[in-house]
């Protein structure tokens, strides 16, 4: 089954008693350090799970710690019915496992790492969803891309320029602006999953 670039695959409706809790924002916003702060305070709450996505990336290729898969193995996953979501972006797969659907009759709160364009799906997969969108300012977000050396600076201004989908699901949806200190951003998240356990009490 093949995927067009950031489209995604969606799965039938479940009815969690959890919430899923979806991270989504620019390169350059830093979402990854905001989870990882959050992942740190919440590692002995059993009932916060940040989620390992699958994804057609070698395992040592830095980043997200992640299950690596090649393109024929996640094809085959996808097919029968191994994921959640699906979808692809920049040449790679990625995929949060069905057993998240398990997980949230439970009652717990799970965090993934997504993408603005597979909101849609996430939104159909998920009955309880709620949209992280951590972003920064302009000048933040080039000043981070050009930080990484990945890309030249004609490259990172295309980037930046580049429009952005409009983020419109049936879910709460949270902007956390990460400009500044990583510790402020990371508390306004720490606060947000917080909220969320104390709702599920």
């Amino acid at each position: 089954m093949s995927l067009d670039a950031e489209a995604a695959v969606r799965q039938p409706l479940a009815v969690a008693a959890g919430t899923m809790v979806v991270v989504v924002g620019p390169s350059g916003a830093g979402k990854d350090s905001v989870m990882s702060y959050a992942a740190r305070h919440f590692a002995q709450e059993a009932r916060v799970r940040f989620v390992r996505r699958v994804i057609t990336r070698p395992a040592d290729a830095g980043g997200e710690a992640h299950e690596a898969i090649d393109a024929e193995g996640f094809r085959t996953r996808a097919a029968e019915g191994g994921f959640a979501v699906s979808w692809e972006a920049h040449g790679l797969s990625y995929g949060i496992p069905r057993e998240t659907l398990d997980a949230l009759v439970t009652g717990v709160t799970l965090v993934a790492n997504g993408s603005r364009s597979a909101l849609p799906a996430f939104a159909d997969a998920y009955s309880q969803l709620k949209v992280v969108v951590i972003t920064a300012r302009p000048d933040i977000l080039a000043a981070r891309l050009a930080a990484r050396g990945r890309e030249s600076a004609e490259g990172i201004a295309k980037r930046l320029d580049r429009a952005v989908p409009e983020i419109v699901v049936a879910a709460d949806t949270v902007v956390i602006d990460n400009s500044g200190a990583l510790e402020e951003a990371g508390e306004a998240f720490v606060s947000l999953l917080a909220s969320a356990l104390a709702r599920e009490d």
